[in-house]
């Protein structure tokens, strides 16, 4: 094989390793994006807002029920004990409604969790506003540490008529050694 022949046949392979190494980095760079769509899309409502929200007035619908499931979990091995006070609930679209839990460090460590909230089916997010959630900061558990939690929450009388049960999701999951670096 020629020399002319080689130079060519490398030239090509370092034009494609190139190009290989810059859709590479554009797909690595595409990936928040692409996350916050799918997040979007499945109703995975892990964003933090910090804009403080205001009740909106609006027209309670007493004819009209939904029924609001509260689940709560905990991520892996986090050594807590949480659940909702209230396991569900009727709600009325347009009224404010509170609902307390509870968790507890069960452990004789400082823990530092977050609570992501996930809404099933994933179109109704869209749909239910929380005024106040513990979600939306990072939470301090002393060692063995006891807190009641509350989310205020309303459902807007938007919501489609087929929604009879919106159910929203709570997992802790531990940020601790996260935090401390």
């Amino acid at each position: 094989m020629s020399d002319d022949g080689l130079d060519k046949k490398n030239t090509r392979l370092a034009v494609k390793l190139v190009l290989f190494a810059a859709m590479m980095f554009g797909f690595g760079y595409a990936l928040v994006p692409l996350y916050n769509v799918l997040c979007d899309l499945v109703g995975q409502n892990a964003k933090v807002e910090t804009v403080a929200k205001q009740e909106t007035a609006f027209q309670p619908e007493q004819n009209r029920e939904v029924t609001m499931e509260f689940l709560t979990s905990l991520n892996r091995s986090v050594p807590m004990a949480f659940k909702a006070e209230t396991p569900s609930l009727k709600v009325h679209p347009g009224q404010y409604y509170s609902v307390g839990f509870y968790a507890k460090n069960l452990s004789d460590r400082r823990l530092k969790v977050r609570a992501v909230a996930t809404y099933s089916p994933g179109q109704v997010k869209d749909y239910v506003t929380k005024v106040i959630c513990f979600c939306e900061l990072e939470q301090i558990f002393e060692p063995n540490e006891e807190k009641n939690m509350t989310v205020r929450l309303v459902v807007d009388p938007k919501l489609p008529e087929r929604y009879k049960t919106i159910t929203l999701s709570y997992t802790f999951f531990e940020i601790t050694e996260n935090s401390e670096n």
